[in-house]
């Protein structure tokens, strides 16, 4: 059964996330991933390219599960700069789809002081559910 999207009647549509997903399978929880290569090397030092390198990284994960991006669930973002975000909304949106779609799982945005690796401006981590 692939994730369906679960949309309470009478709300306004969420844009760029689900309200809620609901998903019957193995359950796979993708820790934290940060906009670094399968080395460990920051090739991106701005927000987008570390965004793009770190959904990469998820896909990556899942696909090694053995299953797709449309799998995912949930995803949860932390950030350190909620400007940043905010400012660069619609070449998030691009980039987003360039690696994930148009499959928008329920989200959560947090935005936080500072992250482990110093030079991280997002990590994600994800739930996905595989048949």
């Amino acid at each position: 059964m692939a994730a369906i999207t679960v949309q309470p009647e009478g709300w306004k549509p969420a844009k760029g996330y689900a309200n809620g997903m609901v998903a019957e399978g193995r359950v796979l929880f993708v820790g934290g991933q940060i906009g670094w290569t399968a080395d460990q090397v920051f090739e991106a030092h701005d927000f987008l390219g570390q965004c793009e390198q770190a959904l990469k990284n998820i896909r990556d994960v899942v696909e090694a599960a053995g299953g797709t991006v449309e799998d995912i669930a949930r995803l949860t973002w932390y950030v350190t700069d909620k400007r940043e975000y905010l400012a660069r909304q619609k070449e998030m949106g691009r980039v987003y789809r360039s690696v994930m779609g148009y499959h928008f799982p329920a989200m959560t945005m947090v935005v936080v002081a500072a992250l482990v690796e110093d030079a991280a401006l997002v990590e994600i981590e994800a739930t996905a559910v595989l048949s």
